[in-house]
């Protein structure tokens, strides 16, 4: 087995972080902590959603994020294409692919799960202003009630689908893959902290998308086609993927 796919890489990429989402989805969810937090955004912003509509959370975080995400993609799938057409360039064709499919595939993923989940915002709970009733994730509805489409978080699947750099780096240029982690996670933790400021979401909706987008991204890195990258050094790879 490679060091793509060994026990201590799937222990590190697949378990661990899976274990970590079962543990903040059990204190956020069933715990409450959810409630506990939006609570206290709510109250903070004097008892109503003061963000929803303020201009760094709405035209800049949230509609502007959005197009810059969509821009940066459309920049992967130049790459690919330029790639595809330069004898040159042919070793970056599979690492460009999967980082323009993962991006695309983990926001998919989250946007059908969305679409069924039959969620709502926390601005739409009478708790916070609304006129619903909350409803957990596995609870029942009211007869009547129509439909919540508000979890997972779709707008922090445009930040968190990024998380796929880490992979991509870690396929090209391993020294880069912890910058390319940080630009991920810190792309979906301020497209999500705003969207929970703003009311759209509770924490446990971007935990769940997060959560998501890391496994598609991990998922897609053990497919052979996306482990080509140009030639190196044997001194400028892991000592891991050298021996293995």
């Amino acid at each position: 087995m490679s060091a793509f796919a060994g026990r201590r890489f799937v222990l590190a990429h697949f378990w661990l972080p899976l274990s970590v989402f079962a543990v903040l989805t059990l204190l956020l969810m069933p715990g409450q902590g959810d409630l506990w937090i939006a609570d206290r955004l709510y109250a903070l912003q004097g008892n109503r959603w003061a963000f929803r509509h303020a201009f760094l959370t709405d035209t800049i975080i949230h509609a502007a994020g959005r197009d810059l995400s969509m821009t940066a993609w459309l920049v992967v799938v130049a790459a690919w294409l330029v790639a595809r057409t330069r004898a040159g360039l042919q070793h970056w064709r599979g690492p460009l692919a999967y980082l323009a499919v993962s991006t695309l595939l983990a926001t998919a993923v989250v946007a059908w799960i969305k679409s069924w989940s039959n969620m709502d915002c926390p601005w739409d709970l009478l708790r916070y202003g609304g006129e619903r009733p909350y409803v957990g994730l596995l609870g029942l509805r009211p007869v009547g009630l129509s439909r919540g489409a508000c979890f997972p978080a779709g707008h922090a699947s445009a930040g968190y689908a990024w998380l796929s750099l880490y992979f991509f780096f870690r396929a090209t240029r391993p020294r880069l893959r912890w910058i390319g982690l940080l630009a991920g996670a810190t792309a979906g933790l301020v497209f999500g902290a705003s969207q929970q400021l703003r009311g759209a979401h509770f924490l446990s909706h971007d935990v769940w998308t997060a959560t998501l987008c890391w496994m598609v991204a991990f998922a897609l890195s053990l497919l052979p086609w996306t482990r080509q990258a140009p030639a190196r050094p044997a001194s400028d790879l892991p000592a891991a993927v050298v021996s293995g």
